[in-house]
């Protein structure tokens, strides 16, 4: 039997929230299927754009979730139960204000740390799935969080993701792994 892996990347869909930070889940997503399934994006009802590629001998599928942010959790139960993939077999992509930008961090199960996309996964889904925790920075103020998240990255900042995107992309073996943290040093360094 073939290992099916889940990788889900967390953000809004639609136009508008392209370029955000919290879309940057979605964006990752994006990368690893342009290397693996170009151009192979299907919507799957109104749940989730996917796209599956065979890799290394093991079905991946590659999920953006259409309930937006808040309801991630409905998509990644819905994709868990459809293709009977195990929970730790889920990697979730998803911004991190706590980090700094750029920075990664890469660990399997833990709290949702108030991100409201990890707490929908945690409540439906359950929490042992592998988290890749993007750092986008935090704004000055606590007020501004939410207009933070919701704005686009600047231009110096997309450089910088698109060279973790690089990385990433280029390191898929190390990612669909049984240890994907392993990816982290390459990211950071």
């Amino acid at each position: 039997m073939v290992e099916c892996l889940l990788i889900v990347g967390l953000g809004n869909p639609g136009f508008e929230y392209e370029n955000n930070r919290h879309n940057v889940g979605f964006q990752m997503i994006e990368a690893i299927a342009e290397s693996v399934a170009p151009n192979s994006f299907k919507k799957m009802s109104q749940i989730a754009e996917i796209s599956s590629c065979f890799f290394e001998k093991k079905k991946i599928i590659l999920a953006k979730p259409l309930t937006f942010m808040n309801l991630s959790g409905r998509s990644v139960r819905f994709l868990i139960d459809f293709y009977k993939i195990p929970i730790d077999k889920v990697i979730i992509f998803h911004d991190d204000i706590d980090l700094p930008f750029g920075r990664v961090k890469i660990k399997k199960g833990g709290g949702n740390g108030g991100h409201n996309g990890l707490k929908s996964i945690d409540n439906l889904a359950g929490t042992d799935y592998w988290r890749v925790r993007i750092g986008v920075g935090r704004p000055a103020e606590k007020s501004m969080v939410v207009s933070y998240v919701l704005g686009n990255f600047t231009q110096e900042e997309f450089e910088k993701l698109n060279d973790i995107k690089k990385i990433i992309s280029e390191n898929l073996s190390i990612l669909v792994s049984n240890d994907p943290k392993k990816l982290e040093s390459l990211i950071n360094s």
